[in-house]
């Protein structure tokens, strides 16, 4: 039941980077650090249920964004082209010169935030900071982002964002973790049940940018609504199932407001589940298709399918569709989000 820091490692230019560990008074512990606010390990119930690196030099080299805090905007938008009050701003393409992904090549993820100990009780909290520039990675207005991580006394970790700017920007802010609940190091993720309270999804086009449509899930093999196997469905041919090579899709719940249950992951291997609490109108599920880094903790390298993402959101490449919720975020104004993934242990 407290707060704990050690030094993880010193950047090139001679910055350290801490480690923050949370341990809550039911039993949830997280460690998260400050180079891209990452969550490094969640441990509960005996098993380390987060991938990630032991290293920091992982962190610095690798490519796939483990446990990060992403901003200015997550997921993707077209082109590298930010339309906003009649302009166009250039903020670059890091995917395959199609989109811009994650707010771009020197997103969060890749800087160094400032850690501050909130409460170092029963349900400790750490607020991680960080200033991003006006014209960092292209995008409008001196962005202040604060994110407010808790344990609580019921093993719930929250994650409770807040942005203001000086400028009108855009903002979408999520996080990367990728859940294991399995323990990290004992197999894919393909026979983890999971349940997503959704009832479409926003199907992408080959370069994975979402078309605009809203697409039903009836009838396909993106209906969650009653819990399945993640990888029960994988197999059957589907165009966006095929595009993706499995799902890295946004479902849709609806617009942004009161808080809902959007998801709900379980694992009858360990025993261990996850409940995941949004106010946002969307959420990334992504069972890592893509994942491949040579080492991860303990050793076990990062490979396919051993991760699931439940990356809660506003919808991508919302700038372009004007029948998406907006991610405007005007001077002057604050913009708050609160998500929650709730751990617990399955009744026998």
């Amino acid at each position: 039941m407290s707060v704990s820091k050690t030094i993880f490692g010193q950047l090139p230019d001679g910055r350290e980077v801490e480690k923050i560990r949370l341990c809550g008074a039911g039993g949830l512990t997280v460690s998260l650090i400050t180079y891209g606010a990452a969550v490094q390990e969640i441990l509960f119930a005996g098993q380390d249920v987060a991938l990630g690196f032991d290293t920091l030099e992982d962190y610095l080299y690798g490519s796939s964004f483990q446990g990060a805090m992403i901003g200015r905007y997550g997921n993707r938008i077209a082109k590298g082209q930010l339309p906003l009050n009649g302009r166009v701003y250039d903020i670059g393409c890091n995917e395959g010169g199609f989109g811009h992904l994650h707010g771009g090549a020197g997103g969060f993820h890749t800087r160094l935030w400032t850690a501050t100990v909130l409460d170092d009780g029963d349900a400790p909290a750490v607020r991680f900071s960080y200033t991003a520039e006006d014209g960092e990675e292209g995008y409008p207005g001196r962005l202040d982002v604060a994110v407010d991580v808790t344990v609580t006394v019921d093993n719930t970790l929250i994650f409770a964002y807040q942005a203001t700017s000086d400028q009108d920007t855009v903002v979408n802010l999520t996080n990367h973790t990728y859940f294991n609940l399995h323990g990290f190091q004992n197999g894919n993720i393909m026979d983890v049940e999971l349940q997503v309270a959704a009832d479409a999804i926003t199907p992408v086009d080959q370069h994975f940018i979402p078309t605009g449509e809203i697409r039903p899930v009836d009838g396909t093999p993106f209906d969650f609504r009653v819990a399945k196997l993640i990888g029960r469905d994988m197999d059957l041919r589907d165009e966006q199932l095929a595009i993706c090579g499995g799902y890295d899709h946004n479902f849709v719940f609806g617009a942004p407001g009161e808080p809902k249950l959007a998801a709900r992951a379980v694992s009858h291997k360990s025993g261990i589940g996850v409940e995941c609490t949004t106010d946002q109108p969307g959420m990334q599920v992504y069972v890592s298709n893509g994942l491949s880094e040579p080492t991860g903790k303990g050793g076990v390298a990062l490979y396919k399918h051993q991760g699931l993402c439940l990356e809660t959101q506003h919808y991508p490449d919302s700038p372009h569709h004007e029948n998406f919720p907006s991610t405007i975020l005007r001077a002057g104004e604050t913009f708050r989000s609160q998500t929650s993934y709730h751990f617990f242990c399955e009744k026998k």
